[in-house]
């Protein structure tokens, strides 16, 4: 059931998986969408009035991230902040985990002494792809250490660690380094769940799989892999350049919305659903932990919300 929230204006901050990276709409700004875009979209359709803003930009690091984007955001005065920061400091050879995290949680003193509720992010489990394989071990450290910065301020987890299973080669864009758009339909969907939406019905069928030769994986690593590493070499990004795609609080850019009744459940291309037909398998990681029914509302407070079960992708 979808509930009507009291959050208005909405902030997002962080790199490239906020931004909307991999999930392609030629009309929006940098011609991306993105998970953050269709959260605001669905409060919007069930709450009037509501704002959103969406400062991210790709490639950005953490102190990057801080210095750039953290006053502009505070500035706008919003009453819920998403921040997902930290992953391309964890893709270098080395890092000061211990630093990185004390800046991360300074990020999150700031905003909750505003009085805004703050949305963190776990990672997903990079098991299943080869290239981020080897920063499992920072990742997990990572995680554990963003639910207890979560614990200590009020702040709610989003845990994707379980609700993206990065082994579905469907949720990947061409580059494999960025979430296709049936990714971000997954994380809008445990975002909304996390808010206290519920859950909506993903409208954009998942792409089917392409059997990839020797040939695919060669120009895959030549046009992307390649270049990702020599730009983390050097200190440069796709983002260089760039400017947030809405710096200012503005109404979300509705995409087919529709709303059916009050109390009901929406149908909304910005946010999909995160939880299993009743026909379809559910995944290991998602049939684990039994889903509890959405929260009805913001509460402050440690708030680590349980992952939904992941959205069937049809093939």
């Amino acid at each position: 059931m979808t509930r009507r929230i009291i959050h208005r204006r909405f902030v997002a901050l962080g790199d490239s998986f906020t931004e909307g990276m991999g999930d392609p709409d030629p009309q929006r700004p940098n011609g991306v969408r993105g998970w953050a875009d269709r959260v605001a979209e669905q409060m919007s359709a069930v709450t009037p009035g509501v704002q959103y803003a969406n400062l991210a930009i790709r490639g950005k690091r953490l102190e990057q991230i801080v210095a750039e984007q953290l006053g502009p955001a505070l500035a706008l005065r919003p009453d819920l902040v998403a921040l997902f920061a930290g992953v391309n400091d964890l893709m270098h050879l080395r890092v000061r985990m211990d630093e990185l995290m004390a800046v991360y949680e300074d990020v999150v003193v700031k905003v909750r002494a505003t009085g805004a509720r703050v949305l963190l992010f776990t990672i997903s489990d990079p098991e299943p792809v080869w290239i981020f394989r080897p920063f499992r071990g920072r990742i997990a450290i990572y995680n554990e250490l963003v639910r207890r910065i979560a614990r200590r301020h009020g702040a709610t987890v989003v845990d994707l660690w379980d609700v993206l299973d990065l082994g579905d080669r469907r949720l990947w864009g061409d580059d494999r380094l960025h979430l296709a758009t049936p990714g971000h339909q997954i994380v809008a969907g445990a975002v909304c769940e996390a808010i206290g939406l519920g859950s909506t019905v993903p409208d954009e069928p998942a792409p089917a799989l392409v059997p990839r030769g020797r040939r695919h994986r060669m120009a895959w690593l030549a046009r992307h892999a390649f270049p990702w590493f020599v730009r983390r070499l050097r200190g440069r990004s796709l983002g260089d350049g760039l400017s947030p795609r809405f710096p200012t609080l503005t109404p979300p850019v509705l995409s087919g919305a529709r709303v059916v009744g009050a109390d009901a459940t929406s149908s909304l291309a910005g946010c999909d659903s995160a939880v299993t037909s009743p026909s379809a398998t559910p995944s290991p990681k998602a049939s684990a932990t039994p889903t509890p029914a959405a929260p009805t509302g913001f509460t402050d407070g440690p708030t680590d919300v349980p992952p939904p079960s992941r959205s069937t992708i049809p093939s």
